[in-house]
C-alpha cells in the first residue's frame, strides 16, 4: 500500500510505502508513529464489514513542516496473490503485469483519493472521494458490490467486546451469523407442517424455525382464550351494528424472510460457558471476552465462500495478560498459514498493530513493519542488513525483553546485567534521564551485539533510514600490563604464561599503536547510518568506572557483592572495605592502573558484576543526594564513552558514519 498526504504521511520523498505478508502483519513503534493511520488507509480505501460510520475529516490532510495543508489525499493498494474465482469476481478490474520467465500475472489496483472541495467540512460538498482501479487510477470506476467483496473485518483498540456480542439492533453476532451460508439452510414451514405427521422440526431453516414457533403461540390456548374475551366480551360491544373488525393477538415479525432472519438472529447473544456448559456472565472479564469476539470474527473470515479473508486489529493484546497474549498470535499466525489452517476455512490474512514486545517477540522479524518517521520499514530479508544466519540466531534469542527496541526514540545495545543496571542511574546523573528521551536498553549477554543493532539498519539506505539512534556499548578487553600479574595471570612482568600462544587474555603490551588502533576499527566494522560503537577508554566497564574517578565506590560495590550472601551488615562490609580500600590508595595512588587492577580482582576473585552494579547504582545516587554535584561534574568523573553513548541516543544527532574525528574523541 503507498500512503500519499495522509496525516503523518506527505509527497514526494515523503510518501509511505507498505508492505504486507500473506500472513500476519505486525506494525510496530512508538506512539503517534502512524501505525492507526495505516490501518485506517486501508479502511478508507477497502472498507469495513462493521456499521460503524467512518467519513473523511480535516484532520486527514497531511500537514507540512510549513503549516502548508494538502488539498488531495491518496491510497493505492496493490492485491495480489488472487484465486481463480476472485480472478473472475474482479475481472473487469484486473492489471495483468509479466512475470519473469514469460507470461502474465492478474493484480488488482485500488486507488482511493479524497480531494478537497472547500475549506469547511460544514459545506455540502466539502470532499469529493473516487474509488478506481488501474496502477494509477486510470481504470473504471469500482461499484458497490466489488467493495463489499473487498472489505475486512476490523477490531477497533478498546472495543468493548460485551457490548459488540450482545443481542439488539444490528449486533455485531448478527451480522457474522446473517454472512454464513449455513445459517440459511433447511425446509421451509408451511400450514401443513406437523410433528404429528411424522415432519422433523430439526430440518427447518431458522426463518422456518420462527414461523413454526410464531403458529404454535398464535394457536395457543391462552393466547385464544384472550383473542375470544377481547373481541366478544369488549371490541364488538364498542363498535358500530354491521362492524367486522377484530382484534388479533400474533407474534411480529419481518415482512419477508430476511427481515424475519435479522430479527431472529438480533435476538441472539454470544456467552461464555463454564466447564459446566452452564451459560454464565462472570467471572470472565474483558480478555475472555476479546478473545470470544475475535474467535467470531476469524470463523466468518474463513468459512465465507466468497470475499477478501481480511482481519485488522489494533492493539491484540488489549485486556490480555502476556501468556494470552502468545496464545492469540500463535493462533492468528496458524490461521494466516495456508500450511497450518484447518482445511475447513480459508488463511486468513491479518495486519494487527501493537505496543506490546512480548507479541512483536513472537512473531519472526519477517513479519514486522517498523513505522517511525513518517515511513514504514520491513523488517524483512533484503530489506535490513541482517544476514540469513542473523535471522535464524534471533528468532532464537529475540525475547520480550530485547523486542522493546522496535518502540524506542533510541537504543542502548549493552553486553551484559551491569551495564543495563547502572546505565539508567548514570544517564541521570549526567541529565540525560533514559526514560525521559524514551531510549530502551537492550542486554544481548554478550553475544550477538551487531546482529542487534543490523535490525535497524537498512539494505538500501538510499530508499529510506531509521532515524533511531543506536548505540552499541563494549568493552576493550585489554588491561593493562601491570594486571596479569596482580590477577595471577603470570608470575611476573616478563615470566609465566606471557609467552604462551594459548592465553585467551591480551593486555597493552600485545599490541602496536596502529594494532590497537586496527582492534578499535575491527569493533567498529558494522558501524553505518544510525548505529556507533563505543568502547571502553580501558579494559572494561568496572575497571573505566574506577579509573575515570570512582575507585572508591566500585571496590566498595564489589566488597558488598562478595559479601551479598552471607550474613554481615551492610555497614560492616563498607567499614572493612574502606579500611582495605584506603590501604590500595596509599600504596598504588601514583599508579592508576595498577591501584584499579588490584580492584578488578576482587571481580576475578568471584564478585558478581550485576550485584555490584546494584549496589553502585545505589552508591551513586546517594552520592547525588549528599553532594549535589551538577551534571558537568559527573561526566568528569565517568567514563567518556559511556557518556558519549548515553549523549548519543538522547539528542537525536544522527549524521551516519563515525567520522575520524568522531572516532579519534571516541578512543
Amino acid at each position: 500500500m503507498t500512503i500519499e498526504n495522509f496525516r503523518q504521511f506527505g509527497s514526494g520523498t515523503s510518501i509511505c510505502t507498505v508492505p504486507f505478508r500473506p500472513g500476519v502483519t505486525a506494525l510496530v513503534g512508538e506512539n503517534d508513529s502512524g501505525k492507526t493511520a495505516i490501518i485506517d488507509a486501508i479502511r478508507y480505501s477497502l472498507l469495513t464489514r462493521d456499521s460503524e460510520y467512518f467519513s473523511v475529516q480535516p484532520e486527514d490532510f497531511h500537514v507540512t513542516a510549513s503549516g502548508k495543508t494538502s488539498s488531495v489525499i491518496s491510497i493505492t493498494c496493490r492485491i495480489d496473490g488472487l484465486s481463480l474465482e476472485e480472478q473472475g469476481a474482479f475481472a473487469e478490474f484486473l492489471t495483468f503485469e509479466p512475470v519473469v520467465g514469460g507470461g502474465d500475472r492478474a493484480v488488482l489496483f485500488i486507488q482511493w483519493q479524497a480531494r478537497k472541495l472547500a475549506s469547511a467540512p460544514s459545506s455540502r460538498r466539502w470532499v469529493d472521494v473516487t474509488v478506481a482501479c488501474g496502477r494509477n487510477g486510470e481504470g473504471p470506476t469500482l461499484d458497490s458490490t466489488a467493495r463489499k467483496l473487498l472489505s475486512a473485518a476490523y477490531l477497533k483498540p478498546l472495543r468493548d467486546a460485551t457490548r459488540e456480542l450482545a443481542a439488539g439492533r444490528r449486533s455485531r453476532l448478527s451480522q457474522i451469523l446473517g454472512n454464513i451460508d449455513q445459517i440459511r439452510e433447511g425446509h421451509e414451514f408451511d400450514a401443513e407442517f406437523s410433528p404429528e405427521n411424522g415432519q422433523d422440526a430439526d430440518l427447518l431453516s431458522l426463518v422456518g424455525i420462527a414461523r413454526y414457533t410464531k403458529a404454535l403461540v398464535n394457536n395457543h390456548g391462552g393466547i385464544e382464550s384472550v383473542r375470544q374475551t377481547l373481541n366478544d366480551g369488549y371490541l364488538s360491544r364498542m363498535q358500530l351494528s354491521g362492524s367486522t373488525v377484530r382484534g388479533d393477538i400474533s407474534m411480529s415479525e419481518g415482512g419477508n424472510d430476511e427481515a424475519t432472519l435479522r430479527q431472529l438472529l438480533e435476538r441472539l447473544e454470544l456467552v461464555l460457558q463454564d466447564s459446566s456448559g452452564l451459560p454464565t456472565r462472570g467471572p470472565y472479564g474483558l480478555g475472555s471476552k476479546n478473545l470470544l469476539f475475535m474467535a467470531c470474527e476469524l470463523l466468518l473470515l474463513g468459512t465465507e465462500a466468497e470475499g477478501m479473508p481480511l482481519l485488522l486489529v489494533e492493539e491484540p493484546e488489549a485486556h490480555l495478560h502476556p501468556q494470552l497474549q502468545l496464545r492469540l498470535m500463535d493462533f492468528l499466525s496458524r490461521s494466516a498459514d495456508s500450511t497450518t489452517a484447518e482445511q475447513t476455512v480459508r488463511p486468513v490474512q491479518t495486519i494487527v498493530t501493537t505496543h506490546s514486545p512480548n507479541l512483536a517477540s513472537q512473531l519472526p522479524l519477517e513479519s514486522l513493519v517498523l513505522v517511525s518517521d513518517g515511513k514504514a520499514f520491513s523488517l524483512a530479508p533484503g530489506q535490513t542488513l541482517l544476514a540469513e544466519g542473523d535471522y535464524r540466531f534471533l528468532e532464537r534469542f529475540l525475547d520480550s525483553t530485547k523486542a522493546n527496541l522496535f518502540f524506542a526514540r533510541g537504543v542502548l545495545v549493552v553486553e551484559g546485567h551491569a551495564e543495563s543496571i547502572l546505565l539508567p542511574t548514570i544517564a541521570k546523573l549526567i541529565g540525560r534521564d533514559l526514560t525521559k528521551h524514551g531510549v530502551s536498553i537492550v542486554n544481548v549477554g554478550s553475544t550477538g551485539l551487531s546482529r542487534y543493532s543490523k535490525i535497524l539498519q537498512r539494505a538500501v539506505p538510499e530508499a529510506g533510514e531509521l532515524h533511531i539512534p543506536v548505540a552499541c556499548i563494549t568493552d576493550l578487553d585489554v588491561m593493562p600490563d601491570c594486571a596479569p600479574e596482580i590477577l595471577g595471570l603470570v608470575d611476573g612482568p616478563s615470566g609465566g604464561q606471557w609467552d604462551s600462544k594459548n592465553r585467551k587474555w591480551r593486555a597493552l603490551k600485545d599490541f602496536s599503536v596502529s594494532g590497537m588502533s586496527d582492534l578499535r576499527d575491527g569493533k567498529r566494522a558494522n558501524d553505518c547510518q544510525n548505529v556507533r560503537t563505543f568502547i571502553a577508554d580501558q579494559w572494561t566497564l568496572e575497571f573505566a568506572m574506577a579509573r575515570a574517578g570512582l575507585p572508591r565506590s566500585v571496590y566498595v560495590a564489589a566488597r558488598l557483592a562478595t559479601d551479598d550472601a552471607k550474613v554481615k551488615s551492610t555497614s560492616e562490609t563498607i567499614k572493612l572495605a574502606d579500611i582495605e580500600f584506603n590501604r590500595f590508595n596509599e600504596n598504588h595512588r601514583s599508579n592508576l592502573d595498577v591501584l584499579c587492577s588490584h580492584i578488578y580482582k576482587v571481580f576475578k576473585d568471584g564478585a558478581s558484576k550485576a550485584i555490584a552494579a546494584q549496589h553502585l547504582a545505589v552508591m551513586l545516587e546517594d552520592l547525588e543526594k549528599e553532594r549535589n554535584l551538577s551534571a558537568k561534574i559527573w561526566r568528569t568523573k565517568l567514563p567518556n564513552y559511556i557518556v558519549e553513548a548515553i549523549d548519543y541516543v538522547t539528542s537525536g544527532n544522527l549524521s551516519g558514519t563515525p567520522s575520524q574525528t568522531d572516532k579519534s574523541k571516541n578512543d
